[in-house]
């Protein structure tokens, strides 16, 4: 398969723009207002919410992580009432607007109140339990700011208001399992989700529990962005010990997947376990005018500190995880993830899951020798090889034959 051609990537151009890709919105870079962000806002159309509003909310709640411990937080309610979620399969332009109609309701309330919430943190609860929509009204002090807010992590939202009043107008429907839990309050945080996991209790209601403090011995809000990333941590570290007891694979298997500006490639080679993400932002990507290249990883042993590449990391590890888990192997593992331009505005972590996701649902190609698997991965990707490779460990520490192997 012939190659794809395109540009070169410098160690000082990483050194250059390394603060955008750390920073992506967040405010972590110094500046008063995020050029990307002002650039991204003139792009998209808000909507123009009013005093009050009446809706179902996906469900959808949000905790803030400005002002710790005392933190903003409420129910996502959209302006439109959509006909479905956010998906893949739907195209950059129908999740964007669909994200834009969501209105933040947020009040302050200490992370500690979440073990004797109020009646609106209360309610709050209830809708964070929910596995289906849930009727509700709002009322603001004052009409919600129209203002666009996203980041690396979080799903974009529209406008954001003070909430003055809330009111639950139907009834959440509540998974049996999910009430059990919540009402345990002996059992730690990360028992919990592994259990509500094991339960099939999906991903986005279990980082909806933990942030609204309804998970863990010591009941406190924590904020969204912290509470997505953190449950695909606990989750990919249980599912890690369950891959460890496994046969490794045999031969070496290439995984490709690609949606929404995402490409992946994932090898899987006849290894111990170990985990390496290489995210190659191109030229003209979101977060990269110049294109960047980083890198993390792991082996068996506990993963110390936290990535530098943020929650994509630890969302492409779960969804590898979850693969391996299912097949009943163990694997060393090369996940390389390639975002194009084409990922126009950030639409939050659960793309990088859905994305890897895909990738390893997808019908693996098998190969006998990790130089064929190597080439064909390197011909599916438009960065050129020479930029990546010396990032890859998996395979530049891969020069020297395995035992088995001879």
């Amino acid at each position: 398969m012939p190659r794809r051609k395109g540009r070169h990537f410098s160690d000082e151009r990483e050194r250059r723009i390394v603060s955008c890709i750390t920073c992506k919105g967040r405010g972590e870079c110094g500046q008063p207002v995020c050029p990307i962000v002002r650039r991204l806002e003139e792009l998209v159309s808000l909507p123009k919410i009013g005093s009050r509003m009446e809706g179902f909310t996906p469900p959808e709640v949000f905790v803030g992580r400005s002002g710790y411990p005392l933190v903003r937080a409420g129910p996502v309610l959209p302006s439109v009432q959509a006909e479905e979620l956010p998906h893949l399969g739907m195209n950059m332009d129908e999740i964007i607007s669909a994200r834009m109609g969501m209105v933040r309701s947020e009040t302050k309330i200490r992370v500690l109140e979440a073990g004797e919430p109020g009646k609106l943190l209360e309610a709050c609860q209830q809708i964070a339990m929910s596995s289906a929509p849930v009727g509700a009204e709002v009322s603001f002090i004052k009409p919600p700011r129209r203002r666009l807010q996203f980041d690396g992590v979080l799903s974009p939202t529209g406008p954001s208001g003070e909430l003055a009043k809330m009111e639950i107008t139907t009834n959440p429907l509540i998974p049996r399992k999910v009430d059990q839990i919540v009402l345990d309050r002996g059992a730690p945080a990360d028992v919990a989700i592994a259990e509500l996991y094991s339960a099939g209790i999906d991903i986005d209601h279990l980082s909806r529990l933990l942030s609204i403090g309804l998970l863990g011995n010591k009941r406190r809000l924590v904020p969204t962005r912290w509470s997505i990333t953190a449950s695909d941590d606990m989750i990919g570290k249980s599912l890690k010990d369950e891959v460890l007891d496994f046969p490794e694979v045999k031969g070496y298997h290439l995984f490709s997947g690609e949606e929404l500006g995402n490409h992946f490639e994932v090898l899987l080679s006849p290894r111990p376990f170990s985990f390496e993400l290489i995210e190659i932002w191109r030229p003209h990507s979101l977060w990269a005018e110049e294109g960047f290249i980083g890198r993390d990883g792991e082996d068996a042993r506990p993963k110390k500190g936290y990535s530098p590449l943020a929650g994509g990391y630890y969302a492409a590890r779960l969804a590898v995880l979850e693969h391996l888990s299912r097949w009943g192997r163990q694997a060393g593992v090369l996940a390389i993830r390639e975002i194009s331009e084409d990922y126009r505005i950030p639409l939050g972590v659960w793309v990088v899951r859905e994305v890897a996701r895909k990738a390893m649902s997808s019908h693996p190609t098998r190969f006998d020798a990790l130089s064929s698997a190597r080439e064909v991965m390197a011909g599916r990707l438009h960065t050129p090889e020479v930029s990546w490779l010396k990032k890859a460990e998996l395979l530049t520490g891969s020069t020297q034959k395995r035992l088995n192997e001879f």
